[in-house]
């Protein structure tokens, strides 16, 4: 089997204190990377904050031999996100990998959900992305611009509850297909100054996820250990020929989430009396969307 190396690759992990930002961190250490570890230390829900857990994997990546340092600025703050990268770049030299990871929960039906836990979600995960990977491209620009060669890595995260529809998540996914589209969209606009730009919907039990009745078999499925690989994969060298994809990723699967596509087609109606037939016709010709419950 080979092997990939992301050796003296600068790493920043969001949301890197626990769950899968924590197994992220761990295995790109181990595979030579130099980590800095963000973690705001809120509760599942965003509340809160505990510097302990950055702290912890930090202290886990250097008694192993790695190098890393850690980091608990809230990456949806404008300024907390230009500190992040800041301190990537003061610490190690320069900023090569941004993998976004942070994330928060308040599931609610839409009728229940209040403005407050639409907006927090929004922000954490939405801004939460666009704000590190907006001064992590500056950075990666600047360098190109400059003369220097980049071979830079953008890694975000979605969720299948955004690609595929979950209900009682409309906030969760509304942001998670938002990262989709801006992912698709960085890549083609970083791509000039060497930085691909991907996503990952993971499949895994963290405290996100806390709570759900399951079993052994499914529990061990849902490692985040088994979706540390993809990462380590896409912040390596070796994935420097693939950009604007979006990859699901668990113990269970290995895919590639199609986006949107033009489907059937015909010439536009000029009469409201017509449009019911046209629609019909063409939704009968079309493919079935992929549901949620068809990947759970």
């Amino acid at each position: 089997m080979s092997e990939v190396s992301c050796q003296d690759r600068v790493c920043v992990v969001t949301g890197g204190g626990r769950g899968l930002g924590r197994e992220y961190a761990l295995l790109l250490a181990q595979h030579g990377a130099q980590v800095v570890v963000n973690d705001l230390g809120a509760s599942r829900d965003g509340t809160g904050g505990d510097s302990g857990p950055a702290h912890d994997v930090v202290d886990e990546i250097r008694a192993k031999g790695g190098q890393a340092v850690a980091n608990t600025d809230d990456v949806s703050s404008w300024a907390g996100a230009a500190r992040l990268v800041a301190q990537a770049v003061s610490t190690f030299g320069r900023l090569d990998v941004l993998v976004n990871n942070a994330g928060i929960l308040r599931d609610r039906m839409l009728f229940s959900m209040s403005e407050q836990e639409w907006d927090d979600v929004i922000r954490v995960h939405l801004k939460g992305t666009f704000a590190p990977s907006h001064h992590a491209a500056a950075h990666w620009r600047e360098r190109s611009k400059a003369g220097e060669r980049v071979d830079a890595r953008l890694i975000n995260t979605t969720s299948v509850s955004g690609l595929y529809a979950n209900p009682g998540q409309a906030n969760y996914g509304s942001a998670k297909a938002g990262i989709a589209a801006f992912t698709q969209i960085a890549a083609q606009e970083l791509g000039r100054y060497g930085v691909t730009v991907n996503a990952i919907a993971p499949g895994a039990l963290t405290r996100l996820t806390e709570g759900l009745t399951i079993t052994d078999e499914i529990r061990s499925a849902f490692s985040p250990a088994l979706v540390a690989p993809v990462i380590t994969w896409l912040a390596s060298a070796d994935s420097a020929d693939v950009t604007g994809q979006v990859i699901e990723a668990s113990g269970l699967v290995l895919a590639i989430a199609e986006g949107w596509h033009r489907g059937p087609a015909t010439e536009p109606v000029t009469s409201a009396g017509e449009v019911g037939e046209a629609v019909r016709r063409l939704l009968a010709d079309a493919r079935p969307r992929t549901l949620f419950h068809d990947v759970s």
